[in-house]
């Protein structure tokens, strides 16, 4: 099984950091975001991961060089010219998932859990949607929103009020979303957005036609590593 890694972003919100260095070496007590996800990963049996790189990408390059891949094998989508969100990411990565029938994961850098991949997979395999999204019940700005079979439906952001619905349903249950997927490699040919643009825009046009669910991980531990003030919290969290 393969995974991809998407650690090309800015990472305006950890300033002054990031001003000379990538959040994906942003260190939680002695390990970096992007040592502790490898690991992750690897926990679970995944040692084959693609990472993307824009933002002071020869540190990131020169870090994994430097400590020998962390046994993992590693392969680099250069986004050094032109950064292209999530969704573009990993449509520009699509060749390295290509020859695979069995599903992979995407986890952004900057997101730390306890939580059981394993599980995740194979609720994934049982099901077979286009994707799974790992999320929980905790308060933040924007949201998913799922049906009561935990099929995406549509995304809200409470603070502006808009909403997108594409999908009808009797409730929605807001979720939010941890960062993490499971995707099916089926995802490649039905992606037809170009150049730049998200994830959630496109699971928003996807899930019209196709399944997308949840996977409610609120038991586990879980972070985003966005602002500074978020790394003291982590390292309380994770050793």
């Amino acid at each position: 099984m393969k995974a991809m890694i998407l650690a090309a972003g800015l990472g305006t919100r950890l300033k002054p950091f990031t001003d000379k260095h990538p959040k994906a070496l942003v260190v939680i007590n002695r390990k970096t975001l992007l040592q502790r996800n490898i690991q992750y990963l690897a926990r679970f049996g995944i040692n084959e991961i693609i990472i993307n790189v824009h933002h002071f990408a020869d540190q990131v390059r020169e870090f994994i060089l430097v400590n020998n891949w962390f046994g993992s094998r590693i392969s680099i989508s250069d986004e050094t010219n032109e950064i292209l969100d999530t969704g573009g990411g990993l449509k520009k990565a699509g060749w390295y998932f290509k020859d695979d029938t069995s599903p992979f994961v995407l986890i952004n850098v900057d997101v730390l859990t306890d939580m059981d991949l394993s599980s995740m997979i194979n609720m994934h395999k049982n099901k077979s949607p286009i994707a799974t999204l790992a999320v929980t019940v905790r308060d933040t700005s924007r949201y998913f929103l799922f049906n009561s079979k935990s099929q995406l439906c549509g995304w809200k952001n409470v603070k502006t009020g808009e909403q997108k619905i594409v999908r009808n349903a009797s409730e929605f249950y807001p979720k939010a979303f941890s960062g993490i997927h499971v995707i099916s490699p089926g995802i490649f040919p039905l992606i037809k957005m170009e150049g730049k643009f998200s994830m959630v825009d496109l699971y928003l046009e996807l899930a019209k036609t196709q399944s997308v669910i949840a996977f409610d991980h609120s038991n586990s531990k879980f972070i985003d590593v966005g602002k500074p003030e978020s790394i003291l919290k982590a390292e309380n969290l994770f050793n």
